[in-house]
């Protein structure tokens, strides 16, 4: 809609450009009348070399013209009133220049003002447009008087009052009917890309403005700040109060959010109960402070029934992120926001995160001749996740848990980056996996299984260039041997499988308990702490259970189960 937005008032501006261009090269035959004479035809022969170089002027000042209307004025956008102001006052004193040359009150090309008239009309508006009449119909009828003084009847001032009527006629009735157009036009836009529910704009919206807004901030090297918000427990409250009052919800946090931003911020619904702020021209720290007013508004505000909500009030959370800081492009900064908003829905809810990636952490502390490597290690990351949502999800929640256990176990602070580094890579070898494979719904075949067995060596074979990563290779290679010796690719028994590699293990197996898995039903928070009990000392190593059992013990009420 932004583009054919955007084609139609090109189009316009063209129109009215060339009409305005044709009115001056007529001014300029005028001009060549009133010069060669009126009793010299303009292209007499005995006047050529005359005619030829009036006729050369006229086409380079057209031409400059030409050129500034189709080309220049883009690059005055943001002064564009101020430019057609002036464009539009230019064109007037040519005109009356005109008029004065050929004959001033007894002129017959007085309807030259109608042209600037019209044109200012459609470009600008009604105001604007009698303004023009105006002045058009005082200069007109002061030359009557002044080149008529004292006589009885004036016959010209008689007749070019008439004529400032229609000038004034024109702008009103023209001015009218544009704005009655661009009425109609706005409310059809604001049907195609305003929400009807909630009143902000919609997803498509969204996406278009993204888009012009990046390109705008790149040629102004301008950062933009993308918002998501999410109502937490949606469903449970739809589900305890029916969708009407659901939508009651959708609208009044939509109008929250329009009355919390600034003035040349976006807000749309992205879809369901999930919303989206466009912050042109805001810093990462901006958009993170307009992020937790909201939240804190959303808190304090009361809503019916909120009291039933597991957290005992109606909470969003949200995530921030920020082009071009954390993102190279707008769908990037849309994936980014959206990582950041799963990880505070993720941790506690009712909270703000802003995006960060580990594998940019990772760039801090890797060879520069690496950087790249690591670069496609993060694009196979994201492609594993549009191949399988489980494995995006459950990669970050892996490293969330994976950062809470190493403070347990008092892990060093290399051992932690490590062990993070490495819950963030595990799975990077199921790139090789078919997506058929990853997201059966039925029991894999035998054949199946054993592609899927391959993915840790897969892994290390993807990682083993980047020497800096060598310390994550035992980690990603082992992370599915077992305690007892009955695990793979090498069926290491205890202590024989690397200490980091155990605690990978066990936080990656209690994520694959309590997930949603297309051939597993979800264990419920306590099964899976039995599920850890009872293979303690078997698939697990004991004491690193018992510490993880621990820790989700104490963070119980910070986790969505």
């Amino acid at each position: 809609m932004i583009k054919i937005d955007s084609d139609k008032s090109k189009q316009i501006s063209n129109i009215l450009s060339v009409v305005k261009l044709s009115s001056l090269l007529f001014s300029g035959l005028i001009f060549l009348e009133y010069f060669l004479g009126s009793d010299n035809p303009i292209l007499n022969y005995s006047n050529s070399a005359y005619t030829l170089f009036w006729i050369l002027g006229i086409l380079i000042l057209t031409s400059i013209y030409f050129i500034w209307t189709f080309s220049a004025v883009k690059k005055f956008n943001r002064y564009i009133h101020l430019v057609q102001t002036i464009e539009n006052f230019a064109i007037l004193l040519i005109f009356f220049m005109v008029i004065l040359l050929s004959g001033v009150h007894k002129s017959e090309f007085k309807f030259l003002f109608l042209f600037i008239i019209i044109t200012t009309t459609i470009q600008s508006g009604m105001k604007q447009g009698i303004f023009i009449a105006s002045i058009s119909s005082f200069l007109m009828l002061t030359m009557d008087l002044v080149c008529s003084p004292g006589t009885a009847v004036n016959q010209y001032f008689q007749n070019d009052l008439t004529m400032a009527g229609v000038f004034l006629l024109t702008a009103w009735s023209l001015g009218f009917y544009v704005k009655t157009a661009n009425d109609y036009i706005e409310e059809l836009k604001s049907l195609v890309n305003k929400d009807g529910l909630t009143g902000v704009y919609n997803h498509r919206y969204f996406h278009d403005a993204l888009r012009e807004k990046i390109k705008a901030c790149e040629k102004e090297n301008a950062p933009i700040s993308v918002v998501f918000i999410d109502i937490d427990y949606f469903k449970h409250y739809n589900d305890l109060y029916g969708h009407q009052k659901g939508d009651e919800i959708l609208s009044t946090i939509g109008s929250l959010l329009k009355n919390s931003v600034r003035k040349n911020d976006i807000v749309a619904r992205y879809g369901g109960e999930e919303f989206a702020i466009i912050m042109p021209d805001a810093s990462e720290k901006e958009a993170f402070f307009l992020a937790e007013t909201i939240r804190k508004k959303v808190e304090e505000t009361y809503f019916e029934g909120e009291e039933y909500q597991p957290n005992g009030r109606l909470t969003v959370s949200i995530g921030v992120s920020v082009y071009p800081d954390k993102a190279k492009n707008d769908i990037d900064l849309i994936k980014s926001a959206d990582d950041a908003l799963y990880r505070a829905k993720f941790f506690n809810k009712n909270r703000v995160e802003t995006y960060t990636s580990i594998l940019d952490e990772l760039k801090k502390d890797i060879a520069e001749e690496h950087i790249d490597l690591v670069t496609s290690v993060k694009t196979l990351i994201s492609v594993i996740n549009a191949k399988d949502k489980y494995t995006y999800g459950h990669v970050e929640r892996v490293v969330t848990y994976c950062r809470m256990l190493a403070d347990k176990l008092g892990l060093s602070k290399q051992d932690k980056q490590t062990l993070i580094y490495g819950a963030y890579m595990h799975d990077i070898g199921k790139i090789n996996i078919a997506k058929d494979v990853l997201i059966k719904k039925m029991p894999l075949t035998q054949k199946e299984w054993e592609m899927l067995k391959q993915h840790p060596v897969n892994g290390v074979d993807i990682i083993k260039p980047v020497d800096s990563l060598n310390n994550i290779i035992p980690l990603i290679l082992y992370h599915h041997e077992r305690y007892d010796g009955k695990g793979y690719p090498d069926n290491l028994r205890g202590e024989n499988i690397p200490y980091l590699a155990r605690v990978l293990t066990v936080v990656d197996s209690f994520d694959a308990m309590t997930s949603n898995r297309p051939y597993n039903k979800r264990k419920t928070y306590d099964e899976a702490i039995a599920e850890l009990k009872k293979c303690s000392g078997t698939q697990f190593d004991p004491v690193i259970a018992h510490k993880f059992i621990e820790v989700i013990k104490e963070n119980r009420n910070s986790f969505d189960y």
